[in-house]
């Protein structure tokens, strides 16, 4: 099956309707159900079964469908990166890392770095975190941003360390609380707090000591997308890591008193180290040292 092929089956998967499909695509319907045909016969089994003049994925299909979606962004992808390559770019250097906030100087590296390296391009991925350490260990990246802890169940690796984040009270400015310098637990006493969804297990912790010490509500929150909406609403406040702050000043963010903490890493494979991924890291590592932002 080529790409052409793999994009007569996504738009017809999509659409459920050949005749569309084959108008999307800029081809005749007769063609595109020849093509059809083609590739159920390559694969082995049916994609579409047909009902009259309508169509539906079969189960088959529906998973082959979703695997395609998959790799056409994918191979997309690809050929976006080749194509910098083999224009501006002789080399690509991948770094991985699960938010854009948690590598909030990254804009400002890459401007510093290519003025000594404007041949390498630097590729920002941005996926969860299990994502992004599996793709390392395949080294499909040159470096990865990791908690200390998880950092340290990986081998043949070279850690370096880059900031240590804090834990903050995240509350709208008008909030009691954002008047406070630092917030203490007895401070959240009587107030609503969104609790676990994507919170790491250290803040699980430390929201889980929140509410065994004093009176709280507290209720379940899936990400920290949703967290931000129900602060925003004054519906509750929040527990956060420094590193999750876009610092727009949107919310305000008071230090909150607990000895938790995040140290945070990048990492390369030991077999993996030109000249200038150090120099990335040195880069990094400078701005992180001399920043007054919140972490």
């Amino acid at each position: 099956m080529n790409s052409k092929q793999m994009a007569y089956l996504i738009e017809t998967a999509k659409t459920l309707n050949l005749s569309r499909a084959a108008e999307n695509l800029f081809i005749s319907q007769p063609s595109l159900s020849y093509q059809i045909k083609v590739i159920e016969e390559e694969v082995g089994f049916a994609i579409f079964d047909r009902i009259g003049k309508s169509i539906r994925l079969t189960p088959a299909g529906q998973q082959l469908i979703t695997s395609l979606q998959r790799i056409s962004v994918d191979l997309q992808f690809a050929i976006e990166q080749a194509q910098n390559l083999g224009g501006r770019y002789q080399n690509a250097l991948k770094i991985g890392f699960p938010t854009r906030t948690s590598l909030y100087y990254l804009p400002q590296a890459i401007k510093t770095f290519e003025e000594k390296y404007p041949t390498v391009q630097i590729v920002p991925e941005i996926h969860p975190q299990n994502e992004l350490i599996t793709s390392f260990l395949h080294k499909e990246l040159d470096l990865l941003l990791l908690p200390t802890e998880e950092a340290d169940k990986l081998s043949g690796i070279t850690a370096h360390p880059l900031y240590t984040s804090h834990i903050y009270l995240l509350c709208q400015h008008s909030d009691p609380l954002a008047q406070l310098e630092i917030v203490t637990i007895k401070d959240l006493a009587h107030r609503t707090l969104l609790v676990n969804g994507g919170s790491s297990n250290t803040l699980r912790q430390v929201q889980q000591h929140v509410i065994s010490q004093v009176p709280i509500q507290y209720y379940n929150s899936p990400t920290h997308d949703f967290t931000l909406i129900q602060v925003a609403s004054d519906k509750a406040i929040c527990l956060s890591p420094g590193y999750l702050n876009d610092h727009s000043d949107v919310f305000a963010w008071k230090p909150f008193e607990c000895p938790e903490h995040f140290n945070f890493v990048l990492c390369h494979h030991r077999d993996n180290t030109p000249p200038y991924l150090e120099d990335l890291i040195g880069i990094l590592q400078r701005l992180y040292t001399s920043s007054h932002l919140q972490l």
